[in-house]
């Protein structure tokens, strides 16, 4: 064989690898806008949700502001104006792909008990600026940014400061905890610890490829830190630690998506030195990522008319389909659907209240 061959060999040999690192880490890009692409609600007129408009609008005013987080504005929005002397001011922060007023009776039901609230639609998600939400990190960066722009904001000088979130954003509310910030109290519900490994498993819930996310790890990894910078680790059970704000940490034994027992913050309650953490594991048949929010009356109800849907898909197509899912969402009962889960609420208050009288 001549040299020149020898050396062409050589060459294509030396060429599969960096091909190979190519196609996995193009792989990786496209998995990753997939999974984090801009956060949507749903139409209303095939929701059971209750919205601020129509449902919330003539008994709670509200107040639109602006942010910068980054390089995008944020919409957010204050709520009960009317409480002329609120106990604290909560600052909320929301679960991906979806916006704050996914949770809107769960808010109003803490403005009815006195609170001024403070969310806001985060990077990518619905009202505000962004082509995607970019990544799991993010949400502790636009909680950051939001609570900068509230410690300057005189309309909230002077309020004790409380946090709530929601799986991404219960995930915030510790880690922004490593940041410079005064709180007062805080409550993560059904948030990851860590953003890497919730990455990997999401990636696994995604591809049903556990063996195929575990090669792709060093892609993933490159990713998050690409996406990240110094922030790419950024970790919540870290946050907690280092700030000592008194914290309820709260998770539903039957999540499967923020694994109870794999990546929760919850469940990594040996590394937790923060003395002022409480636990509370959410139990019972509805124990899981999102029914959590919804009383026991509620999940009822709304299990029996997803498989009365289900039904119609089956039964019907075309207009008929169309018209019958119509009727079906604007018969049911929102009043039952939107009947908030007041005994973890009430948990989430009185642990916020007795902070607040100690403080």
């Amino acid at each position: 064989m001549s040299k020149s061959k020898k050396k062409l060999i050589a060459l294509a040999a030396a060429a599969v690898p960096v091909a190979a690192v190519g196609a996995a880490g193009a792989v990786t890009a496209v998995m990753m806008k997939k999974n984090f692409n801009r956060g949507t609600y749903p139409e209303k007129n095939r929701s059971t949700h209750y919205w601020y408009d129509p449902d919330y609008i003539a008994k709670h005013p509200r107040l639109n502001v602006e942010f910068e987080s980054g390089k995008n504005t944020l919409q957010g929005y204050i709520y009960g104006l009317e409480n002329e002397n609120p106990k604290a001011l909560l600052v909320f922060a929301h679960g991906i792909g979806v916006g704050h007023e996914m949770y809107i009776n769960s808010l109003m039901w803490f403005v009815e008990r006195g609170y001024l609230l403070f969310t806001y639609d985060a990077t990518g998600s619905c009202t505000s600026d962004g082509s995607g939400t970019i990544g799991l990190v993010q949400s502790a960066l636009d909680l950051d940014s939001a609570l900068t722009y509230a410690e300057h904001c005189e309309r909230f000088e002077g309020l004790p400061v409380v946090l709530l979130g929601h799986s991404w954003g219960g995930y915030a509310v510790g880690a922004v905890q490593n940041f410079n910030h005064s709180l007062t109290a805080a409550c993560t519900i059904s948030g990851y610890a860590d953003p890497l490994e919730m990455l990997e498993l999401g990636a696994e819930i995604t591809t049903q490829k556990p063996g195929f996310v575990k090669s792709m790890h060093p892609f993933i990894w490159g990713y998050n830190k690409a996406m990240f910078g110094p922030n790419s680790a950024l970790n919540a059970v870290d946050g907690i630690n280092r700030s000592n704000v008194p914290t309820l940490i709260m998770h539903g034994e039957l999540d499967a998506y923020v694994d109870y027992r794999k990546v929760s913050i919850l469940s990594r309650k040996e590394q937790i030195t923060n003395p002022n953490v409480e636990y509370c594991t959410l139990t019972g048949p509805y124990a899981n990522h999102e029914d959590i929010w919804r009383s026991e009356k509620a999940n009822d109800y709304l299990k029996a008319f997803r498989e009365k849907i289900d039904d119609l898909k089956k039964t019907h197509s075309g207009e008929a389909l169309e018209q019958a899912l119509d009727e079906a969402y604007a018969a049911a009962d929102k009043t039952v659907t939107n009947e908030p889960n007041a005994e973890m609420l009430g948990q989430v208050d009185a642990f916020y209240s007795h902070i607040l009288e100690s403080a």
